[in-house]
């Protein structure tokens, strides 16, 4: 068993928690960093549009961040999978997987969120390569190639608008499904194909993809746009009662304060009620978490002046 009280305990080690443990090692606070092992961007082989590691592979990118915590005596790195987090009293209790029981004075949950792909035969294999979600992530590598864009719904219109610059070629591919007027007109204005009919599958090409239909012939692309599904990848902000917001995120502070006093979110799966959705990206994630971990110190220190 831990007896050690620790100050935080981070929960989650993604950038949004290395970097939270940096932050409160260099303040020589008492950390302990909980590691399922699972990452968000497990299907990708590199991580883009983050200054210094552009295409650095995200594995490469956590082994050098707790390769850099070594280094602080107070930070503490485990593998472990947190079952529950509980209040009790002025602390929180964390019960991990094979029995042991953490206790920490404030909890920062930095767990992400969960990708679920429409239900196209294929798709699965190729996301993180062939198949993305983020322009911003994955766009620049796709200069020059014939880009899909897969559904109906409004986000159509905008991948399409930031890829104009960069694909050779857009298609939305409708998978069946009704573009409303306006994202017809739009895409009708910006000489964007429509092909209407059910997509029935997806593999490997030579050129990226090829993808057939319920009719008509298959269509060779470089690459594929979806939208994902997005859920929390952790229990902890339903144990804990923490406001949500429709996005299905938990609802933050700019500081990454949620609800409850004494737990603090950071990275993909918490924003402000300002934001309209999380923001999938690296850096982001990092600095939300520097974010919450300095609010975590702050707060300690007006707790124990007043």
């Amino acid at each position: 068993m831990d007896t050690t009280t620790y100050d935080v305990t981070v929960i989650g080690g993604g950038p949004a928690g290395l970097q939270a443990a940096l932050t409160l090692g260099r303040m020589h606070r008492s950390v302990l960093l909980l590691d399922s092992g699972r990452y968000r961007n497990d299907p990708t082989g590199h991580l883009h549009n983050f200054l210094t590691r552009d295409g650095t592979p995200p594995a490469e990118l956590r082994a050098l961040a707790r390769a850099e915590l070594a280094a602080y005596d107070t930070v503490t790195v485990r593998s472990g999978e947190v079952a529950t987090v509980k209040p009790d009293g002025e602390l929180f209790v964390l019960e991990v997987a094979g029995g042991d029981r953490v206790v920490a004075r404030r909890v920062l949950l930095a767990t992400g969120l969960r990708d679920t792909l429409p239900e196209v035969p294929g798709l699965a294999g190729l996301f993180g390569s062939v198949v993305a979600h983020c322009p911003y992530c994955h766009g620049h590598e796709l200069a020059g190639t014939h880009v899909a864009l897969l559904g109906s719904g409004p986000h159509v219109s905008r991948v399409a608008l930031l890829m104009q610059e960069v694909a050779a070629r857009i298609t939305v591919f409708a998978d069946g499904g009704r573009l409303d007027d306006e994202t017809a007109a739009l895409l009708d204005r910006e000489g964007v194909a429509v092909r209407p009919d059910p997509v029935t599958g997806i593999c490997r090409s030579a050129a990226g993809a090829r993808v057939s239909f319920a009719s008509g012939p298959d269509e060779e692309v470089g690459s594929m746009f979806v939208t994902t599904t997005l859920s929390q990848s952790a229990p902890f902000a339903e144990q804990l009662g923490l406001a949500m917001l429709d996005s299905g995120c938990v609802e933050v502070d700019a500081f990454g304060r949620t609800s409850l006093p004494g737990v603090y979110a950071a990275g993909d799966l918490a924003h402000t009620a300002a934001v309209p959705m999380p923001l999938a990206s690296v850096l982001s994630a990092a600095a939300a978490g520097q974010l919450a971990a300095v609010a975590t110190d702050m707060d300690r220190i007006v707790a124990h002046v007043g």
